[in-house]
């Protein structure tokens, strides 16, 4: 994702935090865009650190959706991976996988999230 509309989008429709993220989803409608496939907007604010830290906290919310959010499919759906500061550098690899995938299974007991 790269328009600033559609991560504000994502972040009306509904959010997950976890230690060391914090993830929004948001379901589009079947006409809203022409590519059906599942887009993943990242966001690392100038809390997390500096450009190094925070380019490092998105190379591995990056890798990270493609492990975990890439396999499920084409969904129609938009994520926005956040990172928090101090944790999404620092945790590692496999607790920040586990709190991705907590947080889409938290998203997804949630119903689904449309709002435009």
């Amino acid at each position: 994702m790269k328009n600033r509309r559609d991560f504000l989008a994502a972040a009306r429709a509904g959010k997950a935090v976890t230690t060391g993220m914090i993830v929004q989803r948001r379901r589009r409608g079947a006409g809203e865009t022409s590519d059906p496939a599942t887009r993943v907007g990242y966001t690392a604010s100038k809390k997390v650190g500096n450009a190094v830290i925070r380019n490092r906290a998105k190379r591995r919310l990056r890798a990270l959706a493609r492990e975990v959010i890439g396999p499920r499919g084409e969904r129609n759906e938009d994520f926005v991976l956040i990172a928090r500061a101090g944790s999404t550098v620092s945790r590692p690899y496999e607790a920040l996988r586990d709190d991705l995938l907590y947080a889409l299974r938290k998203l997804d007991r949630a119903g689904p999230a449309s709002k435009p």
